[in-house]
């Protein structure tokens, strides 16, 4: 499609940005991409953009993730829509923030459009945001903490074959808190979600640990029977 084609189906008033998670070296990060124009040239803000006439909201923050930082096929939902008359300096653009969870792993960054540059951040550490990104990067982290207490939701962020510790790091890095190590491997084992592999970690200076695989189909069955995932 030709560029002066999307142009006349953007819709300049309505934007969607995306809070991306991803969990690596036990460190919480988001994802975030340095801004190639003006308002917020050079500033690392989140990836995002306009909505196109023919798209959802969806698939507009499916497409965007994909274009800005070739991130795709990734858990979305939405967060929050942001609607302050000054949030964008140069004219009233309402957004809808989305809420991302990626393994780094598996996907291989790079800029693209309107970004010279894209990169992972921790989480911990400063970040001086544009416009409202800090506003609605903090939406997304509150939602992110309520989610994974009642929903199986971390698992998007760890590899297929994981420890527990690797585990109990991800909730804690996500909750910014510590948790009981006995008290919770007794809580989640009980869950019947995890399948115990006959693998155990490589290449580690310590002792290898069990490695252990989420059991979707299981999970399934426990909410169609009612049960609540409670931690």
């Amino acid at each position: 499609m030709e560029l002066t084609n999307v142009s006349k189906q953007i819709i300049k008033n309505l934007s969607v940005d995306c809070v991306v998670f991803g969990f690596e070296n036990f460190e919480l990060e988001v994802l975030l991409i340095k801004r190639k124009l003006n308002p917020g040239k050079d500033s690392w803000a989140l990836p995002g953009g306009f909505i196109l006439k023919s798209e959802t909201l969806d698939d507009a923050a499916v497409r965007l993730l994909e274009e800005t930082s070739n991130v795709k096929n990734i858990y979305l939902e939405q967060v929050h829509t942001f609607s302050k008359t000054d949030r964008f300096p140069l004219r009233r653009v309402i957004s809808v923030a989305y809420l991302a969870l990626v393994n780094p792993e598996k996907h291989s960054l790079k800029p693209g459009i309107d970004a010279t540059d894209v990169k992972w951040q921790k989480v911990k550490d400063p970040i001086d945001f544009p416009f409202d990104h800090q506003e609605i990067f903090d939406r997304a982290l509150n939602q992110l903490r309520k989610r994974v207490r009642t929903k199986p939701i971390g698992f998007e962020l760890l590899p297929e074959k994981f420890s527990l510790t690797q585990l109990q790091n991800l909730y804690e890095s996500i909750l910014g808190e510590e948790v009981d190590k006995r008290n919770y491997r007794k809580r989640i084992l009980s869950l019947k979600m995890l399948v115990p592999l006959n693998e155990y970690q490589k290449g580690v200076s310590h002792r290898a640990a069990r490695l252990y695989k989420f059991d979707s189909k299981a999970f399934k069955k426990l909410k169609d029977e009612g049960f609540n995932f409670q931690l």
